[in-house]
């Protein structure tokens, strides 16, 4: 219960940052920063990460109601809450910049990796679960789905912080680029979390 509290309050610093971010972007505080271009890292993260993100808490929420476990419950909201704010950024920056949410290029191509995710069973990007693996989770209860989601999760954030780390090297917009980097760096704590919580399961990663 600790572990999670510890990652709760980390979780809320990054989500008051996040509204920092917002407001310094709204404001005009990265001036030295031209708009993104439709095509940029920029674009491409902000889209991309707002869908890892979507499913991420679709995840989360689906285990709040398959299992009693406060542990897990609460970590489930914590990454619910803090990636379906960050989406929200991720989307009001594509608004404030006037670019479409939606593009006509294969996820990942702004990392020059178009061809990496087949978007076979719903698995668009790296580390995103398969609608299978979705539909799986939603007949789990208790101790079944705190595995599943966990592992599940880990993965997920895997593929979340390589997209992130991809920002932090080829975003031109400062505060998205810190945004990226305060991403990479609460997700590593939550996959230690996660690891220490599979353990106490007697499971472990898959990968």
């Amino acid at each position: 219960m600790r572990h999670v509290a510890l990652i709760a309050g980390a979780a809320a610093a990054v989500l008051v940052a996040a509204g920092a971010i917002t407001y310094a972007v709204a404001e005009g505080d990265d001036s030295t920063a031209k708009t993104p271009g439709a095509l940029s890292a920029d674009a491409g993260f902000a889209r991309d990460m707002a869908v890892h993100h979507q499913q991420a808490v679709e995840m989360s929420y689906i285990v709040r109601d398959r299992t009693k476990n406060e542990e897990v419950r609460r970590l489930a909201y914590d990454i619910a809450q803090t990636q379906a704010n960050q989406r929200g950024m991720l989307l009001g920056w594509l608004d404030l910049w006037g670019l479409p949410k939606v593009s006509s290029e294969p996820p990942m191509t702004w990392m020059g990796m178009g061809d990496m995710a087949s978007g076979k069973d719903g698995a668009l990007m790296p580390g995103m679960a398969t609608n299978t693996e979705l539909k799986k989770l939603n007949t789990l209860s208790g101790k079944q789905a705190e595995v599943l989601y966990l592992q599940l999760m880990t993965d997920h954030h895997k593929g979340g912080i390589h997209m992130a780390e991809g920002c932090v090297a080829k975003c031109q917009v400062d505060v998205e680029k810190r945004l990226a980097q305060g991403m990479v760096d609460a997700q590593r704590s939550e996959i230690e979390l996660m690891a220490g919580m599979l353990k106490e399961r007697g499971a472990a990663p898959r990968s």
